[in-house]
């Protein structure tokens, strides 16, 4: 059995929230929760959150038990950019470019199969 979670358009590059999905990809559920807790990175706070719903939504709508659930997929999309213009001499500008990111968390009993 697996269960999802998604999180879409989070205001976060999809290449520093990577940075963070690497580190719990494959690691069961209270040790992923207890690293990103204590992780230094925006993105560790933003991927907290969406295990923390995959991993109710396991509970509530299936009935999986919390101690053998671990994560077995982090996918971090990339979702529709913001672009910005700013104002450089001689009445030109530069494009800014604000990412965003779609972040899903699939999270699997240590029976079922990756």
């Amino acid at each position: 059995m697996e269960t999802f979670a998604k999180l879409k358009n989070a205001r976060i590059s999809p290449q520093k929230c990577r940075l963070v999905a690497d580190v719990v990809r494959g690691k069961p559920v209270s040790q992923a929760l207890a690293t990103l807790k204590f992780m230094p990175k925006k993105g560790a706070d933003l991927v907290y959150k969406v295990l923390y719903s995959a991993m109710s939504n396991a509970e509530n709508n299936f009935n999986a038990d919390i101690d053998e659930l671990r994560v077995s997929r982090i996918e971090i999309d990339t979702a529709p950019v913001l672009k910005r213009f700013h104002a450089r001499a001689k009445g030109r500008g530069n494009r800014i470019v604000k990412r965003n990111s779609h972040i899903t968390v699939y999270v699997a009993d240590k029976s079922a199969k990756a």
